[in-house]
């Protein structure tokens, strides 16, 4: 199925029709100067709407790309297990085969794949059950270069679930299997990244919420082995821990971001922290060059962005590079002074850390209390990349505001604030957060959304909601 997604901001040059429109026989146009009449301001009223209309509909059409919508099957909805922001990935392509996890109405591991853009799916429903009830107990999914599917499920300090295809491109999963048998007890946060040069990353937290350490394993594709390469690289020193988002760019480079968190409260989460290494992951680095003495702690860490505690800041949001490799990460929060929170994408420019909120929201909350939280925005995604000599990005987010439909809020020149926000269909997703295929967005850039409508009812509880269809939604942004 297709759709036009919905924009609902006047286009660039165009005037928002928020109004009666009067013309006048002679036009002031700045300083006391007047302008001859032009054939348009003394067309008939009619008329100058009726093309005012046209030229309205010319740029929708320009600028709302039609989007592909496909549906796996139908899966576990009571919360939003399949469809929490830190699923890295629950979509992932590999040569031209397209793979998805989620759990179904039974809490049983599906695994699906299909030739890229195909209509249809083969799937599986694994031996692997998963705490669905649980938000944080989501499925990740990443293909090494070999074309093994590698798995994980099921975690919120708990023992290491981890599976592989027992073959290339198969959905028959082995036995249960250890990656390094080091610090793989209490894991949350399971998360697999795929190296340019080859090769995979797997990032988790060992340790609980407020007091928990960042370990990172390397799978070298062809020894088939997974070595343990950080087992504390951010200490949280047994006070705080760091909620971490993280991506590789064109060059190799990894960039790693975070906000602290100094108790299980979410609203004690502050700051903006990064770092990067150029040497897959031993060594780190601050965006000037500096390097780390490791484990980075609070003293030592680079700071993007001040954002004190009680400002709505989330954790765990999204970061992206542009296809120059510079940094973008996204997240929300409460500026001082300010009511309502925004999103906001803080990014480095020569040589210096600035933050831009997007500044669209209307509606204030706030963030308290522990386990998952129903609040009426989700976390965004962030995508870059170049546009001629500008950078373009998109914001992927929902909110209540927008009747929790899946938004788009596209910026074709970063230099400027020119956000135009878009609704991909005209549907609630109810408390969907989004997570996409990484591996295709970077290889073709055709965004493959994960599409799923949830319930979350506060603080880890459980709906009585019927299954509901899984989806991919494929979605290409306008050559403005």
């Amino acid at each position: 199925m297709a759709y036009i997604p919905a924009i609902y901001d006047s286009p660039e040059g165009l005037p928002a029709f928020s109004g009666s429109m009067r013309y006048t026989p002679t036009l002031t146009i700045g300083n006391g100067k007047f302008r001859k009449l032009r054939k348009f301001d003394i067309m008939p009223k009619y008329l100058r709407y009726f093309y005012l209309l046209l030229l309205f509909i010319a740029a929708l059409s320009a600028s709302a790309q039609p989007i592909k919508i496909t549906t796996i099957g139908k899966g576990w909805a009571n919360n939003s297990v399949n469809a929490v922001i830190f699923r890295k990935n629950s979509l992932v392509t590999f040569k031209g085969i397209q793979y998805a996890a989620y759990y179904d109405s039974a809490q049983f591991v599906i695994l699906a794949k299909r030739q890229s853009g195909a209509n249809s799916w083969q799937t599986t429903r694994t031996q692997y059950k998963g705490d669905a009830a649980d938000a944080h107990k989501d499925i990740c999914i990443m293909v090494d270069d070999a074309g093994y599917l590698h798995v994980v499920w099921g975690h919120h300090n708990q023992p290491l679930n981890y599976a592989m295809g027992i073959a290339p491109g198969s959905l028959t999963l082995s036995a249960k299997m250890p990656m390094t048998g080091a610090n793989e007890s209490h894991v949350t946060y399971p998360e697999f990244y795929k190296l340019s040069k080859g090769g995979l990353l797997f990032l988790y937290r060992d340790g609980a919420s407020g007091n928990g350490n960042l370990v990172i394993n390397r799978y070298n594709t062809g020894t088939k082995k997974w070595t343990q390469i950080q087992s504390n690289l951010i200490d949280g020193e047994g006070k705080r821990n760091a909620y971490w988002q993280m991506a590789v760019d064109k060059q190799g480079i990894i960039h790693l971001s975070w906000v602290w968190r100094e108790s299980p409260d979410v609203v004690s989460n502050h700051d903006m922290c990064y770092a990067c290494s150029k040497d897959g992951g031993i060594t780190w680095e601050k965006s000037t060059g500096e390097k780390y003495k490791l484990p980075i702690n609070a003293a030592n860490a680079e700071y993007a962005a001040i954002i004190p505690q009680k400002s709505e800041l989330i954790n765990q949001t999204s970061m992206c590079t542009d296809d120059a490799g510079h940094p973008f990460i996204a997240a929300y929060w409460r500026d001082s002074g300010q009511a309502v929170p925004q999103y906001h994408i803080v990014y480095n420019t020569n040589g210096k850390w600035r933050s831009k909120s997007l500044g669209f929201r209307k509606t204030a909350f706030s963030l308290s209390g522990g386990g998952t939280k129903s609040i009426p925005i989700s976390r965004p995604q962030i995508l870059a990349w170049q546009r001629g000599k500008a950078t373009a990005a998109a914001l992927i987010f929902r909110d209540a505001e927008r009747s929790n439909r899946v938004s788009v809020s596209v910026n074709y020149n970063l230099a400027t604030d020119n956000w135009r926000t878009m609704d991909l269909k005209p549907a609630s997703v109810g408390q969907w957060e989004p997570t996409y295929d990484t591996e295709l967005w970077k290889g073709k850039k055709v965004l493959d959304l994960f599409v799923q409508n949830v319930t979350q009812v506060d603080g880890e509880g459980k709906a009585n909601t019927t299954p509901q269809a899984a989806q991919v939604w494929e979605w290409k942004p306008g050559k403005q």
